[in-house]
Formats: C-alpha cells, structure tokens, sequence
C-alpha cells in the first residue's frame, strides 16, 4: 500500500507510510476478515481461562499501547486490568491483582526491564502472554502464549508501525477475551471486525493529505518549545505516545493529560506558545463518546477566550471543533475504540517533520536505541 514512485528521505517516514500494510498483514493473521481465527487464539484461551483479571507490563510506546488495551478489555471484555511499568514490576507486591493473566508488550522481545518483569510472572506461577515484533525473541519463547505483530523489520527508533499493530493485536485480543467471556455474540465480534479490516485502505488514502497538512503546520511550529497534548478515555494514550513521539524525535518538552486535567494545574502553561494538541473524534453512535465529545467542545471555547493555540484532530466532517480550532486534521468516521489507531498517524507526522525541521537525525536520537536490553 506504499505510494508507488515515492522516495523517502528517512526509515521513520517510509514506516508511518508502511503502516496500512503492516495493519492488513496483522488483521490477517488473526482473522479471516470476517472471524477471528480460533486456531491462532487457542494459546491466549489457555492463558485466559479462569483468569479473574489482566496485569500489562510495558515500557515507553508499548506501555502506551497497554494503557489503550486496558480501556478496551474492560470495557468490552469486563475483566479489571491494572497497567504496570515494566522497571517498577519487580518491586510489586505479589498481591497487587487477583489471580491474574500476565501480558507483556515489547517491539523487540528483548527490553530488559520488560524481560525481567516476565521472568518475575512466570516465577510466581501466572500464565503470560507476550505481543512482540519478533516471534523469534528471548519474550515470545518465554511466554506460554505468543500474539506477534506483523510489522515487520522497524529501522528507526522512534516506534511507529510496530506500535499501531500492537494497537492492533490488543484490538482482536480484546474481541476474542469479550467472545470467550460472553460479554459479545459472534455477530458483534464479526461487526468489529468488518471496521477493523477498512482501517489499511482508509488509512493509506488518508496518509498523503495528512503529509501535506503536517508538513505545512510544521513550518509555524518551529519556534516552539513546548506543547500539550490531551485526550479521553481510550484517547489519553494516544495523547501521552504523541508527546512521547515529539521529545524523542524532536527534542522539544511535550506532556499528554487526560484532557479533563488540563484545568487542574496545567492550564497555567496555556498561551500562544504552548500548543494544546487535542485528540477531540467522537463516535456518534456511543453515548459516552458523545458526552466526553460535548465536554471538549466546552473546554475548547474556554481556550479559545484565553487565546490558546489549538490543535486538533477530529473526524471528518466535524465543524464545531474546527471553529474552536487554528488547525484541525481530520481521520475518518470509525468506531471509538478503532480510531486511535488513525489518531497517532497525524501526531507521528508532527514529531516526523519537527525533527527534520530542526536537522535532526529522526532515525536515530540522541542517547536512545531501539530496544533497552540493559537497565
């Protein structure tokens, strides 16, 4: 699904424009498009049977990715789930959830803090699940169950495509545990599947007027040293992976709040040189979604009598929030719990064209490597 006679300057953008195949190449592992595939998803039954709750452990972009899953296998599965950075695990009460499944996230299958924290699991009896990039690694061979992604080889440091196929896995992985749990009937499932498999084709039609958009906007941003970016529910993950992605890739200070947060200490920050990055879709046919949408259409008016720059990502369509916006980009109408996945795209593109604007080395920060194999 790459643009045919496109070159790209740097590993991080052919990978954010890898992603619709990456997304396809993963759905298709797990389902036939139309059900999931029992035979793929017998390993994570065993790891799941009886089971009374999830435990997450993960580090930087993959802990963003369990925090998003943690939303989505309690509100579609109805199993508690607590998200643990990897590093602290270890040093956890044995009792902090009650007889739990373990599920570690990692691109490489190698992160030390993430490996040990494993180990620990497995040590203390717990049956593990392991969402890797590598089938191969030390933590797909470790688990008792191993869900890989299929992004593929990923050169530069900066996740992208390995983290929106993690988003991926937990997605089906959430639609299999509320299936078995009998939280959802085979004709639900198969509805959240039927939206799944559209994301590669709408993503990759999208991917090259996003391009332009960022590209432009990110020429008035260079001066800026600061941002912050707020989403809800299931899009606060999304908000903490794109400040994440912009100090990483780009240097520059960037902080993700739930965006109910900002008036509770935050907004102190707000002016014409802090950019609020505002994750503000809405899925018409949920009620919550509606509701957490109303709240931020009220809190953009409140930052526009301040002044504040606003960026914001919204579906298509939308005309309340751009009003209340300086810029607004736009990802198509989808179910809530899918349009994070094309939520990060945009963000990933802001970090992208900040750190080429400033000559920086976007497939190789400063002081990171791609996986952290010592503490």
């Amino acid at each position: 699904m790459l643009p045919t006679n496109k070159t790209y300057p740097h590993a991080m953008l052919r990978e954010i424009f890898e992603q619709p195949s990456a997304i396809a190449d993963t759905l298709n592992a797990y389902s036939d498009g139309s059900s999931l595939r029992e035979e793929v998803f017998e390993p994570a039954l065993r790891a799941l049977v009886a089971k009374e709750s999830l435990l997450i452990s993960a580090s930087g972009s993959s802990r963003h990715a369990g925090l998003f899953g943690e939303i989505l296998f309690e509100d579609l599965a109805g199993i508690p789930v607590d998200v643990e950075y990897a590093s602290e695990y270890i040093y956890r009460s044995t009792h902090t959830l009650k007889n739990p499944c373990f599920l570690v996230i990692s691109q490489s299958g190698e992160t030390a803090d993430t490996s040990e924290a494993l180990r620990e699991a497995t040590a203390r009896g717990t049956t593990t699940i392991a969402i890797t990039n590598k089938p191969e690694s030390s933590m797909a061979k470790l688990a008792d169950c191993s869900l890989p992604t299929m992004a593929g080889a990923e050169r530069a440091i900066p996740a992208t495509k390995s983290f929106t196929t993690q988003l991926t896995v937990l997605s089906l992985l959430s639609l299999f545990t509320a299936r078995i749990r009998g939280r959802m009937t085979r004709a639900v499932v198969e509805s959240h599947l039927h939206e799944l498999h559209t994301v590669p084709e709408a993503m990759a039609a999208a991917l090259p007027r996003w391009e332009a958009q960022v590209s432009a906007l990110s020429t008035t941003l260079q001066s800026t040293e600061s941002f912050l970016f707020l989403g809800r529910g299931v899009h606060y993950p999304i908000a903490r992976e794109g400040a994440l992605k912009l100090k990483e890739s780009a240097y520059i200070q960037a902080e993700g709040y739930p965006t109910g947060e900002l008036k509770h200490g935050p907004n102190a920050l707000v002016n014409r040189h802090t950019p609020l990055v505002v994750l503000a879709t809405c899925d018409p046919h949920a009620p919550d979604s509606l509701l957490r949408y109303e709240k931020t259409v009220n809190l953009l008016r409140d930052m526009k009598k301040q002044g504040a720059e606003v960026i914001s990502i919204v579906n298509e369509g939308d005309t309340q929030i751009a009003e209340l916006s300086r810029h607004t980009i736009s990802i198509p109408q989808c179910e809530e719990y899918i349009s994070p996945i094309y939520e990060v795209v945009p963000l990933q593109l802001l970090a992208y064209f900040m750190a080429t604007g400033r000559r920086i080395d976007v497939d190789n920060p400063r002081n990171l490597v791609k996986a952290v194999v010592q503490e």
